[in-house]
Formats: structure tokens, sequence, C-alpha cells
């Protein structure tokens, strides 16, 4: 360097064959893993929101609120992709937290293994499931405020 130190030059971070991730390993269909419970969850998720519709516990507007929502996060979550491998403007974390929290995580969840991001950054995953749990508390209120 300019102060006639020794510094590493060309420097290459080589990783063996075996070093890769679990997480990142692709299952034999080609898609990452994880994808395969991601849409578990949240198909199973909106069945029972349907079927507390059906029974008369929850109304059906619901349903097409955590629809219209899952599908802006899925979106969003491609867009924040692209722009972090394009390393331009990012969609804001807090806005992909928001929107969890009103409805979009199942989208979220499955829009996450999908595309591989945000899957393994602390302290998004820790706020991201609290997210799920607080919309899974409010959703509980309001079933049995309407019942009430």
């Amino acid at each position: 360097d300019e102060r006639g130190r020794l510094r590493a030059s060309r420097v290459r971070f080589l990783t063996p064959t075996g070093a890769r991730s679990a997480h990142y390993e692709k299952h034999e269909s080609g898609k990452p893993r994880g994808v395969f419970g991601a849409v578990a969850i949240a198909a199973a998720f909106l069945g029972l929101l349907s079927v507390a519709v059906v029974l008369g516990l929850a109304p059906l507007l619901l349903v097409g609120v955590y629809a219209a929502a899952s599908a802006v996060l899925f979106v969003a979550y491609w867009i924040d992709k692209a722009a972090a491998q394009r390393g331009s403007q990012r969609v804001p974390e807090n806005t992909l937290h928001l929107i969890a929290i009103f409805g979009g995580w199942p989208g979220a969840l499955v829009a996450r293994h999908l595309f591989r991001h945000k899957t393994r950054k602390q302290p998004f995953r820790t706020i991201f499931w609290g997210t799920v749990a607080m919309n899974c508390a409010g959703l509980i209120y309001v079933v049995f405020a309407i019942r009430a």
C-alpha cells in the first residue's frame, strides 16, 4: 500500500461444491427448497379462511383482502429482488412488513422462497414471522368480534 505494507491483490473467494447451504439447493423439480412448504402453509391458511367463510364465521370480504394483499406483496418481493440484483431503488422493508400485517403474508411467504429473497436475513425473518403472528391474532379478533 502507500505506506509500504504488504496487501492482498486479485483476491477471489472460492466455495467448495459441497459448501452450498441446503437452503439454496433445489428440489428434484428444479424449484428451490422451501417453496413447497411455503405454498402448503399459504394454501392451508387460505383454505381454513375459506372454510370459516362457508361456515359463516368470517365475511367473504376477508378472502378478497388476503388474496389481493398477497398478490400485491408477491409482486413487491419480485420487484425488490430484481432491484437488488440491479443495484437500484429497493422496496422499503417497512412497506413489505406493513402489507404482510394487513394480509399479504401468504403471498410474501411464497415469494420469499420462490425468489430466494429475504429468506436468510436477520432480523427480517423474525420481524416477518412477527407480522404473521400479528395478522393471525387480528384475524381471530375480527372473527370473534363479528360473532359477538
